[in-house]
């Protein structure tokens, strides 16, 4: 809280709250060796998952399921399109890693929060980037 005068009366203003990336912008060692070990389960769980969808050779049973439900196709190609997607951002979080540059945004370079890197490890942008870039779609 501070104070601001106005006039011949003093208010009281509540001060900002800092954002994440102001409050908690550095991972500490343990932090990092956490998000490469889930990013490392990540990229084995989405290998695996391709290597399953692209080793499941089409079978009797599958052309007469296809002749049934033309969607599942569909379905299975739109699951492998997210995995292989998924798996390149996981690759490239990795490589950040590598390289030192990890946790920073790639529009404002500011550091992208603790919080934010724990749920999404392979986030590329801060909060306030991803917003912008969400918004502007």
């Amino acid at each position: 809280m501070h104070h601001q005068t106005i006039g011949d009366h003093d208010k009281v203003v509540p001060a900002r709250a800092p954002t994440a990336e102001a409050r908690n912008p550095v991972l500490e060692a343990g932090d990092l060796l956490a998000l490469r070990e889930n990013l490392h389960e990540q990229y084995l769980f989405r290998q695996e998952q391709l290597r399953q969808i692209g080793s499941s050779a089409p079978s009797r049973a599958d052309d007469l399921l296809a002749q049934q439900a033309p969607s599942q196709l569909e379905v299975r190609v739109k699951v492998a399109a997210s995995a292989r997607m998924v798996l390149a951002d996981v690759e490239a979080a990795l490589r950040r890693m590598d390289e030192g540059r990890y946790g920073a945004c790639h529009l404002c370079r500011r550091p992208i929060a603790r919080e934010r890197l724990m749920i999404i490890p392979q986030a590329r942008y801060c909060s306030r980037c991803q917003q912008v870039r969400e918004a502007g779609r």
